[in-house]
């Protein structure tokens, strides 16, 4: 059994507290049952279900510090545990930015849960795959792709009397279609709470689609061009630049938000006003728990306002350091936008180029947040309003501070996972100028 309830997590946790002989005493009770599916060259390759379950210790004595895990849970297996993470702290060096364990804390439950999801079968997931590929193999294309489902529980708790318990589902798709000649390729991804809102044989029809189209794609000189990035194309932009929203990396001078002469720029004008990016664990469209990592309650805040930095992240020794208030990290990010679908915002657009994924992104200066990567799955020329032709991929140098502050129009967000953060995301479809593109990629 993987999946326990509130109470006999509670009952576990409560028993591991009791034998703690530490100062203090953290412990962390997990379990998770997660299916998935993969199939390749129009054909299911893998499928399976992995259970499992995990009780992680942390003991302090002092401020040296020891953590051990389990997956066992008779009485002689936690007295193992805690044990042996009493052993670890006792032969640890004494940590300087050692933070005692955290107050009682209240949490807000959160709705993550989602019961359609968590009955998902093994038939279900065969179906999804059925559905993805049986329209390919139809029009002569090649469908390779992943569905990903599963439910889960975490419980806390502390020598100082916190508690804490919740369940959550998680579904998430991606499927890649080419042209048996592989000179096109599409891709469609669905990140999703209610797996009841899904319909492969329809979300395959996107990726189907651009693969067709993007068959026979021109050539365009590498520079500047107003740009339109689909929300998934935003998101890999947009979540590696939330990683260094860190209040110490700021104040330290090793980050974009860190001010000229020391200190860091929480309140001041960074992006375009239009940008307002917020953090809210219960909003039903991408809820997370919650808590995070660190186990402190999170709540619903403003990151960015009216294209101000309004929060910036601080962990609870730099908090105390800087005699800031530590808050939870936040685990979502809700990027405003306008009504416009990406249809309506290519409508909308004289000259410009539609990118539907960007991928391998990579960091090229800290201070800036100038990113690397590449276009891929569909990149097309758009004129007067209307798709022209697909264009060969691109390498593109850009910063997402420069992005935001290059934008012409947001469209309707959708939810999105951030390629490089645990973010679950809401992100806009983004009209862009400027966009800067360095060189032409073979690749489909």
């Amino acid at each position: 059994m993987s999946i326990f309830t509130e109470a006999e997590a509670k009952a576990i946790l409560d028993k591991v507290i009791a034998l703690s002989k530490a100062d203090e005493c953290t412990a962390t009770l997990t379990g998770s049952i997660a299916g998935n599916i993969r199939f390749a060259l129009n054909n299911v390759s893998t499928s399976g279900i992995v259970s499992n379950s995990n009780l992680a210790v942390q003991s302090a004595f002092g401020n040296r510090v020891g953590t051990a895990s389990i997956n066992e849970f008779d009485d002689a297996a936690l007295e193992r545990v805690v044990r042996r993470a009493e052993d670890l702290a006792r032969l640890a060096p004494e940590n300087p930015e050692f933070m005692p364990a955290i107050d009682k804390q209240s949490y807000k439950p959160s709705p993550t849960f989602s019961a359609t999801t968590a009955a998902i079968t093994p038939e279900f997931r065969a179906q999804v795959a059925a559905d993805s590929i049986a329209p390919c193999r139809a029009d002569k294309l090649t469908a390779a792709g992943f569905l990903e489902d599963g439910q889960s529980f975490v419980a806390v708790a502390n020598s100082k009397g916190n508690f804490g318990y919740q369940q959550a589902t998680n579904f998430d798709y991606t499927c890649t279609v080419r042209t048996d000649d592989g000179r096109g390729s599409g891709w469609v991804g669905r990140n999703l709470k209610d797996a009841g809102e899904f319909k492969a044989d329809n979300e395959v029809r996107i990726a189907m689609r651009k693969a067709t189209e993007s068959a026979e794609a021109k050539a365009l000189e590498p520079g500047k061009y107003t740009v339109i990035l689909e929300p998934a194309a935003a998101a890999g932009l947009i979540s590696f630049m939330m990683n260094f929203f860190d209040a110490r990396q700021a104040d330290e001078g090793r980050s974009f938000l860190s001010k000229k002469g020391g200190g860091n720029k929480l309140g001041e004008q960074v992006y375009d006003p239009r940008v307002n990016i917020s953090a809210d664990p219960w909003d039903p469209r991408a809820p997370v728990l919650p808590w995070d990592a660190q186990g402190l309650a999170r709540e619903k805040m403003s990151v960015v306002e009216n294209g101000k930095v309004s929060a910036l992240d601080y962990s609870r020794f730099w908090a105390k350091k800087q005699g800031k208030r530590a808050v939870g990290t936040p685990g979502n990010l809700l990027m405003a936008g306008g009504d416009k679908s990406t249809a309506e915002l290519i409508k909308g657009t004289q000259k410009g180029i539609l990118v539907t994924r960007t991928w391998y992104i990579r960091m090229v200066d800290p201070q800036t947040v100038l990113l690397t990567g590449l276009t891929r799955d569909g990149t097309f020329y758009i004129e007067n309003g209307v798709i022209k032709h697909p264009v060969k991929n691109f390498r593109f140098n850009e910063s997402p501070v420069i992005m935001l502050n290059n934008i012409e129009e947001l469209g309707r967000p959708v939810r999105v996972a951030g390629d490089e953060s645990s973010f679950v995301m809401m992100i806009p479809p983004m009209k862009l100028r400027d966009f800067t593109f360095t060189s032409l990629s073979d690749a489909v």
